[in-house]
């Protein structure tokens, strides 16, 4: 049976207290890490940057998946795999060569993957699709935490699957909560990525375990 996976997304979480925050959702079965990084330039708001990575990295073994919401991201691979990254999403729209990036990472012996806004249709990415196996469907506009989902926006994970006779997984980022997780299981998700409907609840742990709950009886019913 398909089973979903899914990253709490750190931008939610409480800055004050991350290693309770992480503790605390990988005991309540968190699958991995996600790590929105935003540079004032290619979205409007900051974020952090490798060295918050760095910092949780001796606290938790679990995966690190980092979306570089930023202009350059060839400035910055590097760095972001020495401080604990296992995969980093850019973006198709950055003024730089997407197969030089995706050769960057891979020698560096980092994960690549693409992310797709909202308003990004598949088939002007098509030639990227090849040189990927985890894309992030945006179901919000990239750099802001906390918006509602455009959930017209779903369709595309059956898309991406359908452009590639390889395997791929496809993680969608962007409103995930109790109300919308059972369509997004039901599209196709390989990873839920949730940040306030997880970190911003009071039971961190029992939100997690019920977004999992919700995600699996979905699937049972769409089998």
């Amino acid at each position: 049976m398909h089973t979903i996976q899914i990253y709490p997304s750190l931008l939610a979480a409480d800055f004050a207290n991350l290693s309770q925050e992480i503790g605390t959702v990988e005991k309540a079965g968190a699958d991995g890490i996600h790590f929105d990084v935003m540079d004032g330039h290619f979205v409007p708001n900051i974020s952090f940057g490798a060295v918050v990575l760095h910092s949780i990295r001796k606290i938790t073994t679990l995966p690190f998946w980092v979306h570089l919401m930023i202009t350059e991201p060839q400035k910055f691979i590097s760095d972001f795999k020495q401080a604990g990254a296992d995969g980093i999403f850019v973006h198709p729209e950055i003024d730089y060569d997407i197969r030089m990036l995706v050769q960057e990472m891979t020698r560096l012996g980092v994960q690549p993957g693409m992310a797709v806004n909202p308003e990004t249709k598949i088939e002007d990415i098509k030639e990227f699709l090849p040189y990927f196996q985890d894309f992030l469907i945006m179901t919000v506009n990239p750099g802001f935490g906390g918006q509602k989902m455009m959930a017209d926006v779903l369709p595309k994970v059956k898309q991406i699957k359908g452009a590639r006779e390889e395997p791929v997984r496809v993680h969608v980022d962007g409103g995930v909560n109790h109300d919308t997780v059972s369509e997004v299981a039901k599209a196709g998700t390989d990873i839920l990525v949730a940040g306030s409907s997880i970190f911003r609840q009071k039971d961190k742990a029992g939100a997690l375990k019920r977004l999992r709950q919700m995600a699996n009886e979905a699937l049972e019913k769409n089998e």
